[in-house]
């Protein structure tokens, strides 16, 4: 274990022991102390599912990025291990920065951006980012091989590697910035050591971003998916509310053609806090995306309590007929429910109604009829601070927060469906919610803080009308 390793390893021990963890969650994947953003390397290698993600040990604020590790059996008790990688060499001394993971024979490969300055760190003009491999045989020590690709000639913003393979070639998408204009290029290899240009997979048109950051490149139902989180789309009515956006693209691409897209920019997650995804493929073929749960420039009220920042719940990913991406909640999450305390209401009328007590740990499970309802507003409450609601006049469902103590306020939105009936998965956890709208057809993440947990249902001007209603206590 080199020096630097061991002295982040040291540090993350001692803060954990004076860690406050009324916060901290219960089944989502967070760091033992310190910052956590993107997450890294997601792979099945050797028997365990792996997590990485870029990682400051020596503080609750974003710093030199470390990476940093856990495994899992089943996508939701992770097992902590050492860091793996710190900012240790030439090529990254300011930085490990994002990147993935594959299984090459009996290793499994990192592929990260190593990030550096060549003088004043205050001047983009001085910083380079460059691509960098470690590799390892029992997935838990890395040795380094440093740099494999440098920096394009003329460009400063060149990261977050996602590397994959078709037959016999390795593959690489990086995210870059021209000026003001995103861009993903392409890279190919027959060794993960000695790279090849492929050109430009990808670029901005007029309002899609200055810097395409942490690209993904996979087929579903016969079609590639171009996945990244665009830096600098404004803001249109409903649409991309978020200081920075996470969505996709789809079209057609086969090695050696350009990419030929088939479908306009779509957001992956309409909540307040959904960046960074990553994917990967399980054993069994299902492709998995994990986001980090939180938004740059937003308050983190975490950090007092001496950790930063979580990864989402792993979601399945199907993509329909009409390049639509739909995430729906991994099949694994069903081993968590213990006890199903169902709800004896039908119809709401202009009150609201107790539910639950406490409700940390807890999947509510919400079917409503929307033909047979008429309020003007129907949904739950977690006390005063988040509220998951119908808004009829507007037709569309809310996901508002509001903690105006911790500078957290405001609505996200998506469309109700065309449908008669309103189905919600919503999973609590200690400062997170998560809904799963109608089977996959759009998702709403958000962190939330709540001072106690009582969780009350209401309709107001007008009557309500539910099917199926209830709470899975989850373990």
């Amino acid at each position: 274990m080199t020096l630097l390793i061991a002295n982040a390893e040291q540090e993350l021990n001692a803060k954990r022991e004076r860690m406050n963890m009324r916060w901290y969650p219960h089944y989502h994947l967070a760091a033992r102390a310190g910052w956590m953003n993107d997450p890294n390397g997601l792979v099945w290698f050797d028997g365990w599912f792996h997590a990485f993600y870029q990682h400051h040990p020596y503080s609750t604020q974003w710093g030199p990025m470390h990476w940093g590790h856990a495994r899992s059996r089943d996508l939701l008790h992770w097992e902590h291990l050492p860091v793996a990688l710190a900012p240790e060499g030439p090529e990254d001394k300011d930085g490990c920065f994002s990147g993935s993971a594959v299984v090459n024979g009996d290793e499994l490969a990192l592929v990260y951006t190593g990030h550096k300055y060549h003088g004043d760190p205050a001047s983009d003009d001085n910083l380079y980012q460059v691509q960098c491999l470690a590799t390892s045989k029992d997935g838990i020590g890395f040795t380094r091989h440093g740099q494999v690709i440098d920096t394009p000639a003329g460009l400063h913003h060149f990261r977050d590697p996602k590397v994959w393979r078709e037959g016999e070639t390795w593959y690489m998408v990086v995210g870059a910035r021209v000026g003001d204009t995103g861009q993903v290029r392409l890279y190919r290899s027959d060794d993960l050591h000695h790279w090849e240009d492929a050109g430009l997979l990808a670029e901005a048109q007029e309002g899609m971003g200055f810097m395409w950051e942490c690209p993904d490149f996979f087929t579903l139902n016969g079609k590639q998916v171009l996945m990244f989180s665009p830096q600098g789309m404004e803001a249109r009515g409903y649409d991309n509310r978020n200081l920075f956006q996470s969505g996709y693209l789809v079209g057609q691409w086969q090695p050696g053609e350009a990419f030929s897209q088939q479908s306009a920019f779509q957001e992956m997650d309409h909540g307040h806090d959904f960046y960074a995804p990553q994917s990967f493929l399980t054993p069994d073929g299902r492709r998995i995306v994990i986001g980090w749960m939180a938004m740059w420039e937003s308050p983190l009220p975490e950090q007092q309590d001496g950790w930063a920042g979580m990864l989402t719940l792993p979601r399945e990913l199907t993509l329909t007929a009409d390049n639509r991406l739909q995430m729906r909640p991994a099949r694994e999450l069903e081993s968590l429910r213990r006890s199903w305390q169902n709800w004896p209401v039908n119809t709401l009328k202009n009150k609201a109604l107790r539910v639950m007590d406490e409700c940390e740990t807890t999947e509510v499970i919400l079917e409503w009829d929307l033909s047979a309802s008429n309020a003007e507003q129907f949904g739950i409450a977690l006390e005063e601070g988040m509220r998951l609601y119908v808004d009829a006049q507007a037709q569309r469902l809310v996901l508002e927060r509001h903690y105006p103590q911790l500078g957290l306020c405001g609505q996200r939105s998506v469309p109700l469906p065309q449908s008669t009936t309103l189905s919600l998965r919503v999973f609590f956890d200690s400062s997170s919610v998560e809904v799963f709208v109608n089977d996959g057809e759009a998702c709403l993440s958000s962190r939330i803080y709540p001072e106690s947990r009582k969780l009350d249902i209401f309709a107001w001007s007008g009557e309500a009308v539910l099917k199926k209603c209830g709470a899975w206590h989850l373990e």
